[in-house]
């Protein structure tokens, strides 16, 4: 019987992959680097437990490619988001809220914020992925039991035998020179298959297939037209557990979801027995006068003045002529051929409002006038006589004269 020669895949006659030399210290490492890097080899590597201060300047390592990588995809990131956001807001769907800009920047921030950090965070594991070469199902030192101790306690340098300056004689020398614990050759490995397992192939195959039948759904769904309840993959408040009105509870002895309202009690805001107060009228006529408990003072107008710059100056400006931020832009929207019908705010300085009784000025904030909505559900009722007193404040600053100071006052002035 003849003898079995051996065959050309077993590691006995592999070619050489690199020489590997063994350290014991972090300054061992360090020296044989830059040994290494002066001879001007190319193709070599170190591997160590852990994080070895100065060791890229060692080695002669460049910076990465990876932040220029990752610039790019977070002002790709940015890119989208703005275009996006501009498409969207002032083309394919333009809405005005309030005669606010179509697009501006402070709005759009978020989604900004969010794509540029989503851009860069896939890039920067994508380009890490591939500047290493990963992912990578074999490599000889796999096959080295003693490189084990690469995330233990022991220090590696490996110089390939791609590099152009590779000879193994003057390697080998070379690297003994650097005083190594242990020097060993590595061959290349014929064990281990260089691609991923097909089962890893197919199932990220499957994988990602499966991942887009829910956007095709999606799509299917906008498009189509059905009577049938659409599926709710975000129940958020569609579906929550209440009981509507004339529906069946239980709990109850009477088996009534709606309760009748405890004896003597009556529904917010429904107990306004003050007419003057609460409704600006004396026996159903408007009042020419503020309420008792309403008083005239330096505070008050002061505060009426604070609310009257966050509700009404807006719209009506901070002198009341009707000139505020949302006039002004609604009208150059206008100009533009942007926005649609305009009433422009009314002017608060015309006679008309000055002769106008309070208690009318106070039903117009509180239940709106015309095009103007009410304020009664965010603005208090003082906070409102407040405005009003603030406002005939602004009116008779229109009208007043040197002969309605005080001897002391005109002198002030002078």
């Amino acid at each position: 019987m003849s003898e079995e020669q051996p065959s050309p895949e077993t590691p006995t006659t592999a070619p050489l992959h690199g020489v590997l030399a063994e350290y014991n210290t972090p300054g061992e490492i360090l020296e044989a680097s830059r040994v290494i890097r002066d001879a001007g080899y190319t193709k070599w590597d170190t591997y160590t437990p852990f994080a070895v201060h100065g060791i890229d300047a060692a080695m002669g390592i460049k910076m990465t490619r990876l932040p220029w990588i990752v610039l790019c995809a977070a002002l790709t990131g940015l890119t989208t988001a703005i275009l996006l956001q501009w498409w969207t807001n002032t083309i394919d769907y333009p809405f005005v809220i309030s005669g606010k800009p179509m697009w501006s920047i402070p709005a759009n921030v978020p989604i900004m914020f969010e794509l540029t950090v989503l851009f860069s965070a896939f890039a920067t594991l994508g380009g890490m992925l591939v500047l290493n070469n990963l992912p990578l199902p074999s490599h000889p030192l796999d096959l080295k039991e003693r490189f084990a101790k690469a995330t233990d306690d022991k220090f590696f340098l490996l110089i390939t035998a791609a590099d152009p300056l590779f000879d193994e004689t003057d390697t080998r020398e070379l690297l003994e020179s650097t005083h190594p614990a242990v020097l060993d050759d590595v061959p290349e490995d014929r064990q281990t298959s260089d691609k991923l397992p097909r089962v890893i192939v197919y199932a990220m195959i499957i994988l990602t297939v499966a991942a887009l039948i829910p956007f095709a759904l999606f799509a299917k769904a906008r498009e189509t037209q059905t009577r049938e309840r659409r599926l709710h993959a975000i129940w958020d408040m569609d579906f929550q557990p209440k009981y509507k009105a004339q529906r069946e509870n239980l709990l109850f002895d009477d088996h009534r979801a709606m309760r009748e309202p405890l004896q003597g009690t009556v529904a917010v805001g429904g107990l306004k027995t003050d007419e003057h107060l609460n409704q600006g009228k004396i026996d159903g006529v408007f009042a020419r006068t503020f309420p008792r408990g309403i008083t005239v003072t330096a505070e008050t107008i002061e505060r009426g003045q604070e609310r009257f710059g966050i509700y009404c100056a807006p719209c009506h400006g901070y002198s009341g002529a009707g000139d505020g931020m949302v006039h002004k832009r609604a009208a150059a929207l206008q100009e533009g051929g942007v926005a649609g019908s305009w009433v422009p705010p009314t002017n608060l300085q015309q006679q008309t409002l000055y002769e106008q009784p309070v208690g009318q000025l106070f039903d117009s904030i509180t239940n709106g006038v015309r095009n103007m909505p009410g304020y009664g559900h965010v603005v208090s009722t003082e906070d409102r006589w407040a405005i009003i007193m603030y406002l005939r404040a602004l009116q008779r600053m229109r009208v007043a004269s040197l002969g309605d100071l005080t001897p002391e006052e005109r002198s002030a002035l002078k």
